[in-house]
């Protein structure tokens, strides 16, 4: 069927606001990602949701900007309103969670401030934070009531974490701090074995020392 031309200009005109909605969020991203503080800004005065999410991860923009290093950024949208500080990714990352996997601890203190949960079920910020050795993120998150010994869910622990990826200084503070050195994962491994098993001595001395003490 062919469509007269008034039919053809009915169409076209349809599909403006949708091609100029589509151009103006690819703007807005773009902005985020390159920490154009002014931009976003506008974007937001002109109606733009502070909680849109970014297509390929389902990040939200906050957690685009962090990843980007967008910290003009992450100081604007951390001050709207209608902010969903605890908004999920398709992989149920928050942004306190980014934050403390990218150890920056300035962010997942202004975004504690904020409001964000510290624990949740499931992979956690103290997981991330440990991976990553973030001894100052690790110490924020602890002090707003991180649970020590959160599991996984293969009941991985911020510890094991720390000795899996050599992390001496957070696997230290995080035995410090009281973590249990006995618990195990889904495989039966410990702290202790992740540690032998990544063939990192300093730290399977540690957790060895840290065991001993404990049975004395």
């Amino acid at each position: 069927m062919r469509l007269t031309p008034a039919a053809l200009l009915l169409a076209l005109a349809c599909l403006m606001p949708v091609a100029a909605n589509a151009d103006a969020y690819a703007d807005f991203v773009f902005a985020v990602k390159f920490n154009d503080a002014p931009a976003v800004q506008e974007f937001l005065q002109r109606g733009m949701d502070v909680n849109s999410v970014e297509e390929y991860r389902g990040e939200s923009m906050l957690m685009t900007a962090l990843r980007n290093k967008s910290m003009r950024v992450v100081d604007l949208l951390l001050q709207v309103p209608d902010l969903n500080i605890n908004a999920r990714a398709k992989n149920g990352d928050t942004a306190l969670m980014v934050a403390s996997f990218l150890g920056n601890a300035d962010a997942v203190r202004k975004i504690i401030a904020r409001g964000a949960e510290v624990n949740q079920p499931g992979w956690t910020a103290l997981h991330y934070a440990a991976a990553n050795g973030s001894v100052e993120a690790i110490a924020l998150l602890l002090e707003h009531h991180a649970y020590i010994d959160t599991e996984s869910p293969n009941k991985t622990t911020p510890l094991m974490m720390a000795t899996r990826f050599g992390k001496l200084d957070a696997a230290r503070l995080l035995i410090g701090e009281g973590a249990d050195l006995t618990l195990k994962n889904d495989l039966g491994m410990t702290a202790l074995d992740f540690a032998k098993e990544s063939q990192h001595g300093d730290l399977t001395e540690l957790l060895q020392q840290s065991l001993a003490a404990q049975k004395k």
